[in-house]
């Protein structure tokens, strides 16, 4: 069955499509009678109003977008339970969209969205993502972006995030306390600013605990789980391996506790771990994992705000908003003494 348009409605009562929209928002130069011939038709044809389509005329389509690498990750889950906690109380919808951890996919979705199919941007970039000019095209089009998590420093706007670099150290100097030396640290890019920040920071505190850094002790793993599990036993079988292992994404958690596993390496006697988690899960874990616990919740909210915050002003500085958020460590049985 053909839908019922306003031009439908319009051929019928041999009125204007203009005359007939008026008359469905109560305009004052309709005249009562044509009001209520329009009402009448579109009553008994069951005519529903595009929502959509009017949005766009008025140039706000009450959508936000949220672009992630992927929703496994329980970062981003809970990251937007905080955005659409802020989008529901302004009466948005939040479309997600995913990209896999693919700088084309990314690409390709934020310049769909150039057609102002969204109001705004939150997006948390990928770890393939090394270039910013398909952002920049977005906000030329005064298409507002707010990053969270993992950002790009190219783009001068609101930024929130948590303190990367004192995760990356404390989780490093927490292991020295219980006795590594051998302290080895797994990241999954090496143009991600949060994978840089933790590395830097784990860089300083092997400095200050007097260790010595070894190049081979970076462990750069893929998006591959296979290769990573394969990657990090052939390390692990290594005569003088890492007593001491930090995780910079959550994913790596069970890879490492499983490589562990199949050697036969006891945790936390014989090696201890740390990983940037925020898995609920962690203390479930055998033994319980030690987690430097990002405020994923309180960042989404908290870019979800900003964001909403300038919607709607012409000259709102996003650039100026930018908030970092500490995150906490949770010290579990996987580094006990």
């Amino acid at each position: 069955m053909q839908a019922v348009t306003i031009k439908t409605l319009a051929t019928t009562l041999n009125l204007s499509t203009a005359t007939v929209s008026k008359a469905l928002s109560n305009s004052y130069d309709i005249s009562e009678e044509t009001k209520l011939r329009v009402r009448k038709l579109a009553e008994e044809l069951h005519y529903v109003p595009d929502l959509y389509a009017s949005s766009l005329r008025k140039r706000k389509s009450k959508t936000i977008a949220v672009v992630i690498p992927e929703v496994a990750d329980s970062f981003f889950s809970q990251a937007i339970n905080g955005i659409e906690s802020v989008a529901r109380e302004k009466g948005y919808h939040v479309l997600i969209y995913l990209t896999h951890e693919s700088y084309e996919r990314e690409k390709a979705i934020l310049n769909d969205f150039q057609s102002g199919r969204v109001d705004g941007v939150l997006i948390s970039v990928t770890a393939e993502t090394t270039g910013a000019e398909h952002i920049r095209e977005l906000t030329d089009k005064d298409i507002p972006v707010v990053f969270f998590d993992r950002i790009c420093d190219e783009i001068d706007t609101a930024k929130i995030t948590t303190n990367d670099y004192e995760g990356g150290y404390i989780a490093t100097k927490h292991l020295f306390d219980c006795g590594c030396r051998n302290i080895a640290l797994l990241s999954v890019s090496d143009s991600l600013s949060i994978s840089n920040q933790r590395m830097l920071g784990y860089m300083q505190a092997l400095k200050d605990c007097s260790l010595i850094f070894a190049e081979d002790n970076i462990i750069h793993c893929t998006q591959n789980e296979l290769n990573n599990y394969a990657l990090l036993k052939k390390i692990m079988m290594r005569e003088n391996h890492p007593d001491g292992i930090i995780a910079t994404v959550e994913k790596l958690t069970t890879t490492v506790y499983l490589a562990c596993r199949e050697l036969g390496l006891q945790i936390p006697a014989q090696v201890k771990i740390v990983s940037f988690s925020n898995l609920q899960s962690a203390v479930l874990l055998y033994p319980p994992l030690t987690t430097v616990t990002q405020p994923a919740y309180e960042m989404g909210n908290a870019a979800a705000a900003l964001l909403f915050k300038g919607l709607g002003k012409k000259k709102f500085d996003y650039k100026k908003e930018s908030l970092i958020i500490p995150s906490l460590l949770e010290i579990r049985s996987s580094t006990a003494g």
